[in-house]
Formats: structure tokens, C-alpha cells, sequence
């Protein structure tokens, strides 16, 4: 099964401790959809990545093949204010690829995130190549 990364999971090493079974494969882009970032989390002291529908817009993220049992884990991480969702997302040679994700259903004010959690996701980005 393929998962979608967009936010702090495109952080290698979080990955790997989340779900050491889980391995990274490819980037892609969604669509129509912009990162935002929503709500409080305690441990990040900030707002925290989502997907927001936006014509025109795009996000880059790294797929993951992923385990059933490694989703478990990430339900547990992501906590109650995420649920999975299935989309589409296009490979780099325009392929769309079906997969999962966590989008925020609870806490969906906008709010910053901090620096600690930004840099999270910029070590993502590097890991995967993506900046």
C-alpha cells in the first residue's frame, strides 16, 4: 500500500521510527490541493500540516509503501484530529497512483507552526530531494 508523506512524516528518520517497515519510494504531486497548517499540537507547539482543496495549487510529497500494520501506528500518531483518505496523486512522468493520507478533521483554524516543526518538514524535503 502506498502512503502519501507531505508533512513532517517526509522526515526520514521520524518515518523510521514511526513504522520501520515502511520504505521510501518516489515523489509525486497532489493536485488542486495547498499545505496548510492547522490547529495546536502540544508536541509541535503550533499548527500542524493538512491539505486544503485549491484550484491552481500543488503539493509535493514522497510516497512510502507501507504496511497495514504501519498504518495502525500512524493512526495512533496522528491522533484523533486526522483520518485517512484515499486520492490520487500524479508520478513524475504524470502517472496517477492511488494512495493514502492523514487530512486534519478537527482543529481546522489556521495557525503558524513553529520553527521545530517547520524544520522537520525541511529536513523531509532534503531527504527526499525535493528542494
Amino acid at each position: 500500500m502506498y502512503y502519501f508523506a507531505y508533512g513532517s512524516n517526509l522526515n526520514k528518520k521520524q518515518m523510521q521510527e514511526r513504522c520501520p517497515d515502511s520504505k521510501p519510494r518516489f515523489t509525486v504531486t497532489l493536485h488542486n490541493y495547498k499545505l496548510v497548517f492547522l490547529g495546536w499540537s502540544p508536541k509541535w507547539q503550533g499548527g500542524v500540516a493538512s491539505l486544503r482543496p485549491m484550484r491552481g495549487e500543488k503539493v509535493i510529497g514522497g510516497i512510502y509503501e507501507a504496511t497495514e500494520s504501519c498504518l495502525k501506528r500512524l493512526d495512533i500518531c496522528e491522533g484523533p484530529t486526522y483520518t485517512r483518505k484515499n486520492i490520487k496523486v500524479n508520478t513524475e512522468f504524470g502517472d496517477l497512483v492511488g494512495v493514502v493520507t492523514y487530512v486534519k478533521i478537527k482543529q481546522l483554524e489556521d495557525t503558524r507552526p513553529s520553527p521545530k516543526y517547520v524544520s522537520a518538514i525541511q529536513q523531509g524535503y532534503r531527504d527526499w530531494g525535493i528542494v
